[in-house]
Order: C-alpha cells, then sequence, then structure tokens
C-alpha cells in the first residue's frame, strides 16, 4: 500500500523508514531505526530526486508510482550514490526506460561500477552550477565533493527555495508520520541522533562541510530536504548553525566529559572520585561514560559536544585497554581536534598507558593535554588526593575558560 505524503501541489515524499536495521553501515547502532527519504516533483517533466535503499524498495516502488498517478518518469536526479540511496536505481530503469539520469561525471562512473545496464545513453551530465528546467521547476545543481563522497552534490530548486541536501543536514531515526522537524520535539529526541549521524558519517570533513555551507549561504533557501530524517520548514537556521559549530570543530557545550575503562572498578573508582571533586569545585555539566559500555559512535559524538574531556585507562599487555584505544584511534580518523585533554592511567605491573594516550592525543590537532598524567598502581590512594584536586582545579579552569 502507498505512502506519499504531499509536501506542495506538486512535490511529494516517497520516501520510507526501516525500523528493523540495528546497524547503519553495519557498524553504527541505530535503535530508532532510520529513514530513506526521496521526493517527486510534477511538472512538464517529471523528476525524482534520489532512490532508496533496497530493504524498502518494495514500499518505495509503490510511493513513486503513486506520485506519478500515471505518469511515465523523466528524470532521476542522483545527489548521492552510496547504495543506501542508489539501490533502486537498477529498478527504476526498468519500469520507467526512458528515464534519464541527472548526475555529473563521478556520479556516472560509479554507477557503472555498481550496474551494468546502458549508462551513457541515459546520463544527463552536469557541471557544478549547471541548470535543469522542467517546466516552471528549475534545477541547480551544487557540487559538494566530500560530505561525505567525492561525487556528493545538492539540488537548489530556484522556484521554490527547496534544497535537496543529500546526507547533508540528515540524521539518524526512522520517521513516524510526521515529516518534519517543527512537528516533533527535535532538540529533546532528534538532536543527538542528528550529533551522532554528522559526527561519524561526515565529521571527518569539516573543512568540505564549511565550503559546503558557504555556497548554501547565497542561496535562499525556504526548506531543506535531507536524504535521512526529518525536513527542515521552520527554524532553519538554528540547524545550519550547529552544521557549522561542528564543522569547525568548536566544542557545542562548556562541560566535563570523562570517558574510562576499567577492568575490576579501580580506574572507574577513580574517575568517579575526580568527578566529585570536581563537583565540589562548581564544576556543572559531568558527564561520565564507560568505553566497554557505550557505543564508540556515542562517544565519538559525546567528545565533539564537550570542551574537556577526560581519558581513563588501565594499562593492558603493556598498552592501552582496547575499547580506549578504539575511541581514540576513531577519534583521530574524524580528524578530532581543539580540546582540552587530562589522562588517567591505571597498572599494577606496568604504567604505560598514560603515555601512549598522550601520544595518540598529542598527533592530533590542537588538542591541549592537561599535564601531568595521573598514574594510579592498582588503586587509588589517600596520599594521590592532592594530585586529584590539582587535576580538578585545572578541569574547571578548562571548563569555565
Amino acid at each position: 500500500m502507498q505512502n506519499i505524503r504531499k509536501i506542495t501541489e506538486d512535490v511529494f515524499y516517497v520516501g520510507a523508514s526501516d525500523r528493523r536495521l540495528a546497524l547503519f553501515e553495519n557498524i553504527y547502532p541505530i535503535e530508532r531505526g532510520v529513514s530513506y527519504n526521496s521526493y517527486v516533483v510534477l511538472d512538464e517533466k517529471t523528476v525524482l530526486l534520489d532512490t532508496a535503499d533496497h530493504s524498502v524498495s518494495r514500499e518505495f516502488l509503490e510511493n513513486v508510482e503513486a506520485a506519478l498517478s500515471g505518469r511515465d518518469l523523466d528524470y532521476l536526479v542522483v545527489n548521492h550514490m552510496e547504495p543506501d540511496h542508489c539501490s533502486v536505481i537498477a529498478e527504476i530503469v526498468l519500469r520507467y526506460p526512458d528515464v534519464k539520469i541527472v548526475g555529473n561525471q563521478k556520479t556516472m562512473q560509479m554507477i557503472k561500477q555498481f550496474y551494468t545496464f546502458d549508462v551513457d545513453s541515459r546520463a544527463h551530465v552536469v557541471k557544478d552550477g549547471d541548470t535543469l528546467t522542467t517546466g516552471k521547476h528549475t534545477f541547480a545543481f551544487v557540487f559538494a565533493p566530500m560530505v561525505h563522497w567525492p561525487e556528493v552534490m545538492v539540488t537548489f530548486d530556484t522556484s521554490n527555495g527547496f534544497l535537496f541536501s543529500a546526507d547533508a543536514f540528515g540524521t539518524f531515526g526512522a520517521l513516524a508520520g510526521n515529516i518534519y522537524a517543527d512537528e516533533v520535539e527535535f532538540e529533546k529526541e532528534w538532536l543527538d541522533d542528528a550529533r551522532r549521524y554528522y559526527i561519524n558519517i561526515v565529521g571527518k570533513y569539516g573543512v568540505q562541510v564549511v565550503n559546503t555551507l558557504k555556497k548554501a549561504a547565497s542561496l535562499p533557501i525556504k526548506m531543506i530536504l535531507p536524504l535521512h530524517g526529518p525536513i527542515w520548514r521552520e527554524n532553519i537556521g538554528w540547524f545550519i548553525s550547529k552544521y557549522q559549530t561542528w564543522a569547525t570543530y568548536v566544542s557545542e557545550e562548556k562541560g566535563l566529559l570523562m570517558v574510562y575503562s576499567s577492568i575490576y572498578g579501580d580506574t572507574a573508582n577513580a574517575v568517579d572520585v575526580l568527578a566529585a571533586k570536581c563537583a565540589e569545585k562548581g564544576v556543572k555539566n559531568i558527564h561520565i561514560y564507560d568505553a566497554s559500555k557505550t557505543d564508540c559512535s556515542v562517544l565519538v559524538s559525546e567528545c565533539f559536544r564537550y570542551s574537556t574531556i577526560v581519558f581513563a585507562s588501565p594499562t593492558y599487555n603493556a598498552e592501552i585497554f582496547p575499547k580506549m584505544e578504539m575511541l581514540l584511534t576513531e577519534l583521530k580518523a574524524h580528524a578530532f581536534q581543539n580540546r582540552d585533554a587530562a589522562v588517567i592511567e591505571n597498572g599494577t605491573w606496568a604504567l604505560s598507558a598514560g603515555k601512549k594516550m598522550s601520544e595518540m592525543l598529542a598527533s592530533m590537532k590542537d588538542i591541549r593535554v592537561i599535564a601531568p598524567v595521573l598514574s594510579i598502581k592498582s588503586s587509588l590512594k589517600d596520599e594521590q588526593m592532592g594530585d586529584v584536586e590539582a587535576l580538578a582545579d585545572a578541569l574547571k579552569k578548562s571548563v569555565e575558560a
């Protein structure tokens, strides 16, 4: 049964949601599922903007057919060739054999890598800034390379101010009837997933995102229609400002984040003692996570969120505890930068985690390590409380700076 939504008299939402998928890209947990958004524009010529993942292909194809209402499909615009948005291209071509595929040269190359149908005879190749008029609608194509694949572009409908933004401004989470951000409690219920989506999927490419935001700033945008999550038609500037913060690696909030690994509880205890001392000194907005329990994608997102971070790990086989090492490796891979960080190490017979953690942090850009490392031999002792007090003072100064 088709399930389409009318956005305007001639623009329709034809996407679908998947609540069964456990891991997005087979790595990021998505307890709330995910939506695969796609849009049909009815004009003198008909346009489909992107397709969907194969998991929702039946509903998606029914939606496209219903939106077209018996008309043929003239154009398929491919803003992004990642399989969660391009898995149904071949089926679209089979159903609408005269369709022209709109994309850039890299798009066409990638289509040929995924599919074996005749691409060249259907290709409508565009360059950055080119336009396509389908009647009263004129679509302008703005290239957004590495946001977050090299072929990515966004499509701006100059007739109504609609920005079809590809993966930009997307978020994890299945839609539940409400397709607009102003119909849900976005800041309360969606922002964490939006942040985690951006940081883990796109976060490495901050420079490219900033360049795209500069291009977008020149457009009279009235609505943002992403490929995942709710559509933005109100308070657009607020969400764009979040992207500006994330893309420039500025902390979103003044706060103290403590992430630890602990085998038998002694490292966790040291973190709790330090957190209590910080709280006694007036530090607010303190958050503690166990790296062995919390998924790494959440930890990476939270590290981008807060201004000051404590990393605590036991020494494990003379190395960093694996879960903490994974987090630090992921942070570097996502171009993590511009934060104050402190290190706590623990060890019974070999204290080496602190040195190795400090080296990993020093390899990242503008990570200011608060010295010295707090070293614990098996468990925190009373005689070390002076060091804990000193570290708490340094963390308070950092958070309040």
